[in-house]
């Protein structure tokens, strides 16, 4: 799926995607932040747990929205391709301020919501103005290429990551998470030597990229986001690579952005703070 037609693009949500195990109770910045976007503790947010197997997981979170001071969070309990297609959940969604999907496998999310009414919904409205954000599995599912699965380890291969198509809130950047800490930087560069056009953005947990209108990047939480830019690759073995035999890329620019650092994906020029 591509990115929902818009006349003024300018227009179009945040796009959140967050590296897993934020933060919920100290310093919930990043969900603060999201709360904040979204227009407050007057907003409405969708919770869509679909991505995890466990029974409360959605509840949770939705006391926790409750907690940061959000009257109007619910959950959709999406299980089933036909759950998605309810029309109970599509208006919900389509009165939101915000939605918010949890981690989890991000092929229960493609394979159940792919191509429903539910994530036709939700690409129509972000590009209409309301806000997406998701972790950890929620977050690989964001844009047009998704993530799947694959291998830890440094060094791309070509048999070291799977790929699907994701919900196409954008074909701008494909998404990694629990980056730094499950060592996913060869999986990220695989994808992106199969799709030099993308923008890798890797997402050390409790990290965050909000993702204006316009593609501009800002980093909010704890951690550090590795941004890689192929733009000018100038080579690539991936074409003559056997199944796991390493891959060489070279002209492949990477910058490690913290908190406060941004990334323009016009110029694709990064800024420290």
């Amino acid at each position: 799926m591509s990115p929902s037609n818009h006349t003024d693009y300018t227009d179009r949500g945040y796009i959140i995607p967050i590296g897993g195990a934020e933060e919920k109770l100290h310093n919930p910045e990043i969900l603060d932040r999201f709360v904040e976007v979204c227009g407050g503790t007057s907003a409405r947010i969708a919770i869509i747990p679909t991505a995890s197997e466990l029974e409360d997981t959605g509840r949770n979170y939705e006391k926790l929205f409750r907690k940061l001071g959000i009257r109007h969070a619910q959950v959709l309990q999406m299980l089933t391709r036909e759950d998605c297609h309810q029309s109970e959940y599509v208006d919900y969604i389509e009165k939101s301020d915000g939605v918010f999907m949890t981690g989890g496998n991000q092929l229960r999310l493609s394979t159940t919501l792919g191509g429903t009414p539910v994530a036709q919904t939700i690409r129509r409205r972000n590009a209409a103005g309301m806000h997406v954000a998701g972790t950890s599995a929620g977050a690989a599912f964001m844009p047009e290429h998704m993530i799947a699965g694959g291998d830890e380890g440094s060094t791309p291969s070509p048999a070291m990551v799977t790929m699907a198509p994701g919900l196409g809130l954008t074909n701008k950047f494909i998404i990694d998470q629990h980056f730094r800490q499950r060592d996913r930087l060869g999986r990220l560069l695989t994808a992106l030597a199969y799709n030099p056009f993308a923008v890798g953005i890797g997402l050390d947990e409790d990290t965050a990229a909000f993702i204006r209108p316009g593609d501009n990047l800002e980093v909010v939480g704890s951690g550090g986001i590795t941004v890689i830019d192929p733009t000018n690759l100038s080579y690539s073995s991936m074409d003559r690579a056997r199944r796991d035999e390493p891959v060489s890329l070279i002209d492949v620019k990477l910058h490690i952005l913290i908190a406060g650092g941004r990334f323009e994906i016009a110029s694709r020029k990064a800024i420290a703070e």
